[in-house]
């Protein structure tokens, strides 16, 4: 690609001509509008190289920033303001052609909810992809991405304890137990002075109980404080009494509690003679070739900019529609973040149980929204309107496309356990580790994560592929990407990057490490949603 100086070249004393395709995109011939691919500065004259432009020659009226949006024709003060061949907002002043487009110039405006529940038949219009990956057999057909054990803190009171026995587990201690992937302490914040029985607690019991079950975790110890409000013990136990036996089962560990055993000393003791005693028979699971149909994939987008709406949320899209066709799970969520555009999935759900509860849920983000005195359409961060979003519908039209194409089956609540295949959504809120915390303890055990700014998250448990939008970023932030989307800008075609794409997912859900592996677990971006009050 050229560089920005490029295209303020003059020749011969005149203004240099560059054709339109060499410096933007249209994604939509209803667009008024068009994305810069890199900076263009003010003078530039654009030729139209392309049919239904609607000029002969533009000139750019301000300087255009890379990812950003420009005007391919007059818009008039209150018209609708089209991207993808969808309302994003209206024009909030008048206009001009090659005028930049961004906060100054479009607004959100009023618009009118289109709440319209559409059927759609069961089942994927692909053919399924005939790929196995190297996982872990578990009960009830499922299979692990990798072999853990977990030391879960049940309140922040014990989080440093959990710490303390997981370090104990280096890999240099392990080195007897190459299946085990790892000890891992799933720590966090809370689990006290928050309403006993109040959805704070209901989501973190649910976030903490359902990694029993998770695939990726073979065995797994509780630590608590022994007074707090999240009270676990009898769960563990009811959960123990139904846990499956056999091959790849999860070893469930004694319920220790500081204040019942004497303190961190002597609670950090018991945790490590219980996980050595978990060790030879987590070590007894194996990698065997699994069908695509036991893989459950997180898809997610965080540091969002101008260009994860036209390659990496697209091209994950095409990875979700490859996996459901094979009859792997793939969750959508970010419930903020499809505001706007939920259209796009109450159009193609296959009950109409399934969309008006989606259509709930919007209204209940809207209601607390208005409760509290604030706007969703403040979700665009102050990232993702620097990389060219304006607003939440353009921002989410874009994290929609995440999820493909095939019909949505159903919709979760708040880290529910996942059991239904195909595409799936989950209500989270759009806050990255919060909603990928949800999603894992579904039990997800992958994640896709599109990044155009340059999110560093990681994620704990599943592993996390990050997928830039864009070359820049992609070789600027090397160590913490996995996949340039970037490259489709440059002309690959997007079949062929999806394809690209499922392969390194293979690989990555086969035991190869993603990048942000290589740079060690992230313990802290294990985050269970806590609304409401803390007392």
């Amino acid at each position: 690609m050229a560089t920005s100086s490029t295209f303020a070249l003059t020749f011969n004393g005149k203004k240099k001509l560059i054709p339109f395709s060499h410096i933007a995109i249209r994604l939509d011939r209803r667009d008024p509008l068009a994305i810069a691919k890199e900076e263009i500065l003010p003078g530039v004259i654009v030729s139209a190289d392309q049919p239904g432009l609607p000029f002969d020659r533009l000139e750019i009226n301000q300087k255009i920033p890379a990812g950003h949006k420009f005007a391919l024709r007059s818009l008039a003060l209150g018209e609708e303001i089209l991207r993808y061949g969808c309302r994003i907002g209206v024009a909030s002043a008048l206009i001009a052609p090659g005028d930049w487009i961004h906060t100054h110039n479009l607004d959100v405006g009023d618009l009118a909810r289109n709440f319209e529940i559409q059927t759609v038949p069961t089942g994927s219009p692909q053919a399924a992809v005939n790929r196995h990956f190297m996982g872990f057999p578990r009960p009830r057909g499922l299979s692990g991405t990798r072999n853990y054990i977990l030391v879960v803190s049940t309140v922040n009171c014990s989080a440093q304890t959990a710490r303390a026995i997981a370090q104990t587990f280096s890999p240099e201690m392990l080195a007897a137990y190459p299946n085990v992937d790892g000890v891992l302490a799933i720590t966090h914040s809370t689990g006290c002075s928050i309403p006993a029985g109040s959805l704070a607690q209901q989501y973190l019991q649910r976030a903490l109980i359902n990694l029993i079950d998770h695939p990726n975790v073979g065995g797994i110890l509780f630590t608590g404080l022994g007074c707090e409000v999240n009270q676990m013990a009898d769960l563990v136990e009811a959960r123990r009494a139904q846990a499956e036996e056999g091959p790849g089962a999860c070893q469930i560990g004694p319920y220790l509690t500081l204040q019942e055993l004497g303190g961190i000393e002597a609670t950090i003791t018991a945790g490590r003679q219980a996980v050595r005693d978990m060790l030879p028979q987590v070590n007894l699971s194996q990698r065997v070739p699994v069908p695509l149909s036991s893989l459950k994939v997180a898809v997610q987008c965080g540091g969002s900019d101008s260009w994860s709406g036209v390659t990496a949320n697209p091209l994950i899209g095409k990875v979700a529609d490859q996996l459901v066709a094979s009859g792997g799970t793939v969750v959508l969520s970010e419930t903020p973040e499809i505001y706007g555009a939920e259209y796009l999935l109450t159009s193609r759900v296959t009950s109409q149980a399934v969309g008006e509860k989606l259509v709930e849920r919007i209204k209940e983000w809207q209601a607390q929204a208005e409760l509290l005195g604030v706007s969703l359409d403040n979700n665009p961060s102050p990232g993702n309107k620097a990389g060219g979003l304006t607003t939440i519908f353009e921002k989410s039209l874009g994290a929609v496309s995440k999820g493909g194409s095939t019909p949505l089956m159903r919709v979760y609540e708040y880290a529910e356990k996942i059991d239904c295949p195909g595409l799936v959504f989950m209500d989270t809120p759009g806050n990255d580790p919060v909603s990928v915390t949800g999603q894992v303890a579904g039990g997800c055990s992958l994640v896709l994560f599109s990044t155009g700014r340059g999110s560093v998250f990681g994620g704990s448990i599943a592993p996390c592929l990050k997928v830039a939008s864009n070359t820049p970023t992609f070789q600027h932030m090397t160590g913490d990407m996995d996949y340039d989307a970037g490259t489709i800008l440059a002309g690959k075609p997007m079949e062929d990057a999806a394809w690209d794409l499922l392969d390194l997912v293979i690989r990555a859900a086969s035991g190869s490490p993603t990048r942000a592996e290589r740079i060690g677990y992230r313990e802290a971006e294990f985050v269970p949603w806590q609304p409401g009050i803390v007392l």
